[in-house]
């Protein structure tokens, strides 16, 4: 069943990446007392993703910040130093975080899961943009397959 507005988040383990390598942080942890823009898309240094979605987030960040969100996060279906070597690529550090879901746990746990092995890609998550407070779902915005629209910071935004 796929989440919803109104949803409290299922509990899951992200890792990031930190000074000292890789480190788990629970969706509790993550998401508890603040307000959260977070966003997945299917692959880290894929084609829209890495020349629309993350730099669209990326320029949008104070916007987002003087819109009321706290955190801004990118997740998508791969390893911790993929999505940190992403995040390196594209200069996001201090803009967002990067959550690698690396087994898509958190995508299957709120059904937005996405099978690319027709691509050879496997298990992935669909794109979409989600507000989250207090680890609560405040909006959902899952785009159709292959579209780039509902997911955007500049969506987000107009919808707060």
């Amino acid at each position: 069943m796929t989440i919803k507005v109104g949803d409290h988040l299922p509990d899951a383990t992200f890792m990031t990446m930190g000074a000292d390598g890789p480190s788990p942080v629970s969706v509790k942890d993550y998401f508890g007392g603040k307000r959260v823009a977070v966003f997945a898309v299917p692959g880290a240094f894929t084609p829209t993703c890495s020349a629309k979605h993350l730099p669209n987030y990326k320029e949008r960040a104070a916007d987002l910040t003087k819109a009321g969100i706290d955190k801004i996060a990118c997740t998508s279906v791969n390893d911790v130093f993929v999505m940190s070597a992403w995040g390196e690529n594209q200069s996001v550090s201090g803009d967002m975080d990067m959550l690698a879901d690396g087994n898509g746990d958190f995508a299957k746990a709120i059904g937005l899961e996405l099978d690319g092995s027709g691509f050879g890609m496997g298990g992935r998550s669909q794109r979409y943009g989600m507000i989250v407070n207090d680890g609560v779902v405040e909006a959902l915005h899952v785009e159709e397959g292959g579209e780039y629209r509902v997911s955007s910071a500049d969506y987000m935004l107009e919808n707060l």
